[in-house]
């Protein structure tokens, strides 16, 4: 075990139908198929899309931080 650390944010985006929170989840999710050792998220953005007068779908914009191997 090192006596540090050393980590790298992604910047991924989130969506979806139901809610924000579920944007922020989903985007979680995926992100976890292929990058190891997440630790951290930071929403930088939030939106959506209209539709007929009504939110269509939730948008978020994140930053993901995930520990480096071995370090």
């Amino acid at each position: 075990m090192s006596d540090h650390h050393v980590y790298k944010k992604v910047e991924i985006v989130g969506s979806s139908r139901k809610s924000i929170e579920d944007a922020i989840d989903n985007a979680i999710a995926e992100c976890g198929k292929s990058v190891n050792n997440m630790e951290w998220f930071e929403v930088t953005e939030t939106r959506g899309h209209i539709v007929d007068g009504k939110v269509g779908h939730y948008q978020v914009v994140m930053k993901v931080g995930f520990r480096i191997a071995n370090s």
